[in-house]
């Protein structure tokens, strides 16, 4: 999405096109916009876990989505204003299923942050998208993806140092919901125009963990610096990804941004060293990159979706 659309003064026309050109963001090469996006997302995630020892993971939580919801709401709010009206129950139900799932999907694995190193959390949560990339592809040999990342799992499980049970199962329940997000964000895009459908989740998310988010961290919430702080995990983990990783997509194949994201337990991973101390075994990187070549190979086996006209 360019960042300066507006035209410029009527007595400098002739340097307004190369402004515009050189803060728009289509000036940006798409794989330099998603690598932007996962180092925004994983630096976010980063400042999060540093905020647990003030707040309860479920109130970050509800500060990023509290954040994605505002600004999703201001910048969809004209179409927000007749979505009762113009779409069907059935729409409605898809989107506020996509918003319980957003809102559980990360909860889960704001837990998971809270329990074991971020590149392992994330790692871990990958098995979700590659699941749904492996279901959809249906070739035989795609059984080599998953007995590769499925390795890759056990050596992280069980090598390297212990990992609290908890946290591998909140990074698991994060992986399930992801493969959800993926089908009901499709869904969703079939049903709403533009990003009317995603505010609309964030609104629904955002609602549904609000009061868990506000009983667990009390009065901490008044902490102006903490609010801060969450909202800049807000704008980090949601704002700044989503809107890098839209205009990507409008310049580059599904497929190629799918082995991009791979990248994202390795970025996840290296945040963590370096925000946050988390050193891991070789062991634990030799598993995080099992899980990276093959979410790498099942997307480059995937068939590009046909796509789809939006519908009221």
């Amino acid at each position: 999405m360019a960042l300066a659309e507006a035209p410029g003064s009527l007595g400098r026309a002739g340097r307004a096109p190369f402004r515009a050109r050189l803060l728009s963001l289509g000036s940006v090469p798409p794989p330099a916009l998603i690598l932007l996006g996962i180092i925004s997302l994983q630096v976010g995630a980063g400042f999060a876990k540093h905020l647990f020892d003030r707040l309860p993971p479920s109130a970050v939580v509800t500060m990023r989505l509290l954040t994605s919801a505002i600004v999703l709401g201001f910048l969809a709010r004209k179409a927000l204003r007749g979505v009762l009206r113009d779409h069907s129950r059935s729409s409605l139900a898809v989107a506020a299923g996509f918003g319980l799932t957003l809102a559980l999907m990360n909860f889960s694995i704001y837990q998971s942050f809270a329990r074991i190193p971020l590149g392992v959390a994330v790692t871990i949560e990958f098995l979700g998208p590659l699941l749904v990339s492996i279901v959809a592809s249906r070739r035989p040999r795609d059984l080599l993806w998953v007995v590769l990342a499925g390795a890759g799992v056990v050596m992280l499980a069980r090598g390297g140092g212990a990992l609290d049970p908890a946290g591998i199962g909140f990074a698991l329940l994060a992986g399930a919901c992801w493969a959800a997000y993926i089908m009901l964000s499709a869904a969703t895009g079939r049903r709403f125009s533009g990003s009317t459908g995603l505010a609309l989740a964030s609104i629904v998310g955002t609602a549904a963990i609000l009061p868990l988010g506000v009983a667990s961290a009390g009065t901490a919430l008044l902490d102006p610096r903490l609010v801060l702080i969450g909202l800049g995990v807000g704008l980090l983990s949601s704002v700044i990804p989503y809107s890098l990783e839209l205009e990507a997509l409008r310049r580059m194949s599904t497929r190629v941004f799918g082995v991009l994201m791979s990248l994202e337990p390795a970025v996840a991973a290296l945040v963590g060293v370096a925000l946050l101390g988390e050193v891991l075994t070789l062991r634990q990187w030799v598993a995080i990159g099992c899980v990276i070549v093959a979410c790498a190979g099942a997307t480059l086996g995937g068939r590009e979706p046909p796509p789809e006209a939006p519908e009221a």
